[in-house]
């Protein structure tokens, strides 16, 4: 049992504040199976960019993907999945997302602490890391035309390869929501 801590009766030696644990790669495959996901695994080195992965993972079949983990001024959280190589303007890409000002790349402890991974292995499915509503998850529409997609399941050493229903299902049925956007039209950045 977790208890919230609410200022005005909150005693320090009494409140301590709330932990989320984080799923393991096996506690997040455990949990797919549990939900009915079917999916096929790929373990591989270790794949860091896109570029490796597509040298190392391009043969498995369906859509591969590249994701961002980008934050606003408003230190908004922004988690957004995209075909391998959809080029992405920051600025053009504002207001799909509802960014509060500048938009950028969230830093390595950020991806840690919000998502529980480390660089190179950020997918839509590290979400279930973070408390619903902390981190708003992206998926480009395209993606929902394809049959299969690949994504990394929190490592980089591994391809997980299912259906692109299943992975928003088992999103939303954690809390998260999931908004599908057009990709905006602009300048090539990252």
């Amino acid at each position: 049992m977790s208890e919230t801590c609410v200022p005005e009766n909150c005693l320090p030696e009494t409140c301590q504040p709330e932990t989320r644990s984080l799923l393991s790669p096996d506690d997040l495959l455990t949990r797919l199976r549990g939900r009915g996901i079917a999916y096929k695994l790929f373990e591989h080195p270790p794949v860091l960019t896109v570029e490796a992965m597509m040298a190392v993972c391009g043969g498995i079949a369906g859509a591969h993907t590249k994701n961002l983990f980008l934050r606003d001024n408003k230190k908004t959280y922004f988690l957004v999945t995209l075909h391998h190589d959809a080029a992405v303007d920051l600025k053009a890409f504002r207001p799909v997302l509802g960014a509060k000002g500048g938009l950028s790349f969230a830093s390595a402890d950020a991806l840690r602490e919000q998502l529980g991974v480390e660089s190179g292995a950020v997918s839509p499915l590290a979400a279930l890391n973070a408390a619903p509503g902390s981190v708003k998850v992206f998926l480009q529409d395209s993606l929902l035309d394809e049959t299969r997609i690949n994504v990394h399941p929190l490592v980089s050493t591994r391809t997980l390869n299912l259906v692109p229903g299943d992975l928003m299902a088992a999103l939303r049925e954690e809390g998260h929501e999931v908004t599908v956007f057009a990709l905006p039209e602009g300048r090539a950045e990252a």
